[in-house]
């Protein structure tokens, strides 16, 4: 009976005691008690198991309590890739997340106040997409950039035929292939063209009484050089169909330092009857499938019934609107930074933190500007760091290239600065050698 009672199990203190512990009341107050619990006893069956005291349960809890609800993490993107698409693409900007803020409550999304009535869903955001290219007729807004490519192809070529390039038959990303996206419409494609090279009479040749659209897609995930030809928008009108350009990365104007870059204003311009494009990625706003075009065609669109199965929520409406009618969004920021100003805050955390400062290379990414390369300059650390950097308590993703980690600050705010010293001097820390 002795060594029964000596059992440290014995000493695990009960789980409504250790709820009781002052030290958990914030946590029960933004996480709840039934999260609150689960890691009470996780914590409780490390000390039956003898991996902690008992008398330390109380601090395991506090030590490993989540800040928040979700899983998400927050991450420092210190890889020079503006458009990181594995931790979310587009930052956005401070305006867009107070709007968020505010739309988690009750609004005014669909309600006129003046009369009380049902108001038109999303004003605020169409009217500033509609502000920030004048040269649509209409605007729309769907889930993402796929969606709206979607909605545009079943409105138009559901049971008929989409011609496009050869070329422009892309793969967008995580195993999702534009050919697979379209036939789901009930479209059938029809190629032109080889896979370098496609002229207008290709497509001339390609229209006729069942064509529903022509599709014109920017390959923006690579560059195809050498002996190659496309066929501009412009040269497209007057075929007899509509002329769809998906733009992809969301550039509503040109854009100095992109050239290359298509965008929704050039586009509409051109003659294009609709345009598509992110919302997340060169705009600098949420996930969203924007829409622009001629006021009857986007009218048809928006009142096809697959729009409801695309249409966005109140949340995204609101970042749209904000980061459409506020300041700078931090992607126009990062992207227009000034290397010099970038290599001054290299030198200056080179000098907290111990590394080199180095001059590299940052781009786009996103699915936006292939191949451009954009000056950039940050710290070089050891190879090491990076998995530290990553597995630290405030994560960093760096990137690794010719045998070093590189911390690349054009991805970096500059208020983040001082939070990004720390991170990487706890990370050399740790890191092995």
């Amino acid at each position: 009976m002795g060594e029964v009672s000596d059992d440290p199990r014995r000493r695990v203190p009960r789980t409504d005691a250790v709820l009781a512990d002052a030290r958990l009341g914030p946590a029960l107050a933004t996480l709840g008690r039934a999260r609150v619990k689960e890691v009470v006893v996780a914590a409780q069956d490390r000390a039956r198991a003898g991996e902690i005291a008992p008398e330390a349960v109380v601090d395991e809890v506090v030590a490993t309590l989540p800040l928040t609800s979700a899983t998400l993490r927050p991450i420092l993107n210190a890889t020079g890739v503006l458009l990181h698409t594995n931790i979310g693409r587009a930052p956005l900007s401070s305006a867009a997340r107070d709007a968020l803020d505010l739309a988690a409550g009750t609004t005014d999304v669909e309600l006129d106040l003046a009369t009380g009535g049902r108001g038109r869903r999303g004003a605020g955001a169409l009217g500033a997409l509609a502000a920030a290219v004048p040269d649509a007729g209409g605007v729309h807004v769907a889930n993402n950039g796929a969606a709206a490519l979607i909605l545009a192809a079943t409105a138009l070529a559901s049971g008929r035929e989409i011609v496009i390039a050869r070329g422009e038959m892309v793969e967008i990303g995580d195993g999702f292939r534009l050919p697979d996206l379209l036939e789901s419409t009930g479209a059938r494609l029809r190629e032109v063209g080889t896979t370098n090279r496609v002229h207008r009479a290709d497509y001339a040749d390609a229209v006729g009484p069942d064509t529903g659209m022509i599709l014109k897609v920017h390959p923006s995930n690579f560059v195809v050089t050498g002996f190659t030809s496309s066929v501009p928008v412009a040269d497209l009108v007057g075929l007899g169909v509509p002329v769809v350009s998906d733009i992809g990365s969301g550039l509503l104007a040109p854009h100095p330092l992109l050239p290359a870059e298509p965008d929704a204003t050039s586009e509409l311009r051109a003659g294009a009857d609709l345009v598509t494009a992110s919302g997340d990625k060169l705009l600098g706003g949420p996930q969203a499938g924007l829409v622009f075009g001629g006021a009857d065609l986007v009218h048809r669109l928006r009142r096809h019934p697959l729009a409801r199965a695309l249409r966005v929520d109140k949340l995204t409406l609101a970042a749209l609107e904000a980061t459409l009618r506020g300041p700078l969004p931090p992607v126009r920021a990062m992207l227009e930074a000034d290397v010099e100003d970038l290599r001054v805050r290299a030198t200056a955390l080179a000098e907290k933190v111990g590394g080199m400062a180095v001059d590299c290379a940052a781009q786009v990414g996103g699915g936006g500007a292939p191949g451009v390369e954009l000056a950039s300059a940050g710290v070089a650390l050891p190879v090491e760091a990076a998995e530290a950097l990553r597995l630290g308590a405030d994560p960093v993703l760096a990137r690794v290239e010719q045998g070093r980690c590189v911390v690349d600050l054009r991805s970096v705010p500059p208020e983040a600065d001082a939070r990004l010293a720390d991170a990487i001097a706890l990370a050399l820390v740790r890191a092995p050698g």
